[in-house]
């Protein structure tokens, strides 16, 4: 199992939902968040300067089964990129183990 956690616009966020559910990734969590991006520079939209070094964003993360992996994280890169700066990143972590807490159910088994 791995878990994967990507930080997108939150622009994308639909699309990179409906993209996981393509792939039959169907549960997983997320939250606003804001962070702080490499770009020091600010920009003018209308006459009024915004600055983006502090970027809002989506944080989603998802627990997977290995086959699933690939999936998942081409899911996130098809959708989730506008050839911008600030599109994202994406993170692979290793998982142990997950229990389903209603049946006690162990590892590959409590994911679905």
């Amino acid at each position: 199992m791995k878990k994967i956690e990507a930080i997108i616009r939150k622009s994308k966020f639909d699309e990179v939902k409906e993209a996981l559910h393509g792939v039959e990734v169907n549960f997983f969590s997320y939250w606003d968040v804001t962070g702080v991006g490499n770009e020091k520079e600010g920009h003018v939209y209308r006459g009024i300067s915004y600055s983006t070094s502090e970027i809002q964003r989506r944080y989603l993360s998802i627990i997977v089964s290995e086959p699933f992996v690939e999936k998942t994280i081409n899911a996130i890169l098809s959708t989730a990129a506008s050839g911008k700066v600030g599109d994202g990143k994406i993170f692979i972590l290793p998982v142990e183990e997950a229990y389903r807490i209603r049946t006690g159910e162990k590892g590959n088994d409590s994911l679905n």
